[in-house]
């Protein structure tokens, strides 16, 4: 499996430490056809992954560096309560977020994958935010924003597919799939933060 660092702080995908996701796997496959998932789509996000593997720094430097951090109420999130930067929070978990991207376009849809996609949802909600890595910033990342911010990640993730020279069919077959993969781990992350009361504000 491909891994963009040996160690990588916090990610425990697989392991024992990640509880079993709510969402069966029979529920997974009528997400899947919901969002007109087809065989193509797999081949596509498989050449996706091969494009990007060497490129989610630069990505996840322009979503994270440029993009949020030009957002105060998203860069907040990484920050401490009184807007201080955490360099070593935003270190270990860019990490974990250029491991996503090569997680998102090579990973089989088993179990495992499921259950990873809880744990995401899980580390950006409250008690769990903070806990992976020890430190004291927002308590969660409100649903709302992260539903939001995926049009800027589908709109700025199509030059880094452009950037190996394929062809406008198959950069557009790459995009599709991406769209169609971040759509449907939407779905499930939706799963956990819609079991919150509404009056806890993490919507």
């Amino acid at each position: 499996m491909e891994r963009i660092a040996e160690h990588i702080d916090g990610y425990d995908y697989g392991t024992p430490s990640v509880a079993r996701s709510p969402v069966t796997l029979e529920e997974l496959v009528k997400l899947k056809i919901t969002v007109g998932w087809t065989a193509e789509d797999d081949r596509y996000l498989q050449l996706a992954g091969q494009v990007l593997k060497d490129q989610t720094k630069p990505i996840i430097d322009l979503w994270r560096g440029k993009i949020i951090a030009s957002i105060p109420h998203l860069a907040r999130h990484s920050r401490t309560p009184e807007g201080e930067p955490l360099p070593d929070y935003a270190r270990k978990s860019g990490l974990r977020f250029e491991q996503w991207i090569i997680d998102t376009c090579f990973r089989s849809w088993d179990q495992d994958w499921l259950d990873y996609q809880n744990e995401i949802a899980l580390r950006h909600m409250a008690p769990r935010k903070n806990q992976t890595d020890g430190v004291c910033s927002t308590p969660f990342v409100p649903f709302r924003d992260i539903i939001a911010f995926v049009p800027a990640m589908n709109e700025t993730i199509k030059p880094f597919l452009a950037a190996k020279g394929h062809s406008a069919a198959d950069i557009d077959g790459m995009h599709c799939a991406w769209i169609k993969s971040l759509q449907l781990q939407i779905a499930l992350w939706a799963k956990p933060y819609s079991a919150v009361r509404v009056d806890q504000g993490q919507w």
